[in-house]
């Protein structure tokens, strides 16, 4: 499940994703206003949490111009500002959920299940298939051939963002930043660790291939039946 962070506090952008991407979803952040708007509209993200007092271009007018392209992904607002009048003006402005700071990351993380088991009705992703392989988004599960396949975190993310680039081939770069956030190389054989793993998890006891290797570029998951 992608989710939008747009947050202009580096220390507390970099607490809320690393504590979002160990609870299994994937995150993007978005560093004021102006970006987290040319972000919010490209139609990735399945949840948009915003801050309401933003750089540039703030919260309520990010919520207020996605509404009026049409857009109905959820948006959780964060806020300082928690008065009765506040939340008002955050719901009535597009928000569907409103949240003051502080606030718990328990609490966070209860208000975008919340949040994205509302939007099912609404057309939010919340399985994903190629062949017999299926992950449930919600209940955090992957199954092959009926077969329940029990991944790692960081495996389930891998395999998810495959998955949402199923048929494409996905570079190291695309890897390092969609899955670890990572906007350089580290040097490391991390990526191919984890690929090893969830090939060993996802193939070995299986006919057909799924994941494959193209030499010089990178993986792709397809069924090639």
């Amino acid at each position: 499940m992608q989710l939008l962070l747009i947050e202009d506090d580096a220390e507390a952008a970099m607490y809320l994703a690393k504590g979002l991407r160990e609870s299994g979803y994937q995150v993007e952040i978005a560093a004021d206003g102006r970006e987290g708007l040319l972000k919010a509209t490209d139609g990735n993200a399945d949840l948009i949490i915003a801050d309401r007092q933003l750089p540039h271009v703030d919260g309520l007018t990010i919520v207020q111009m996605l509404r009026r392209q049409g857009s109905k992904v959820p948006v959780l607002i964060l806020s300082a500002l928690g008065s009765v009048d506040d939340r008002i003006d955050g719901l009535r402005a597009g928000g569907d959920d409103y949240l003051t700071k502080p606030f718990s990351f328990g609490e966070l993380l209860a208000r975008i299940e919340a949040l994205l088991r509302r939007g099912q009705g609404a057309a939010v992703l919340t399985r994903l298939k190629v062949a017999d392989l299926e992950m449930d988004l919600l209940g955090r599960t992957v199954t092959r051939g009926g077969k329940r396949i029990d991944l790692t975190t960081k495996e389930f993310q891998l395999l998810e963002y495959l998955l949402r680039h199923q048929g494409q081939v996905v570079t190291r770069t695309m890897l390092l930043e969609g899955v670890w956030d990572l906007h350089f190389d580290p040097q490391t054989n991390v990526i191919d660790v984890h690929m090893s793993r969830l090939r060993a998890a996802i193939d070995r006891d299986f006919h057909r291939q799924l994941i494959h290797t193209v030499r010089g570029a990178g993986y792709v998951l397809r069924d090639e039946a």
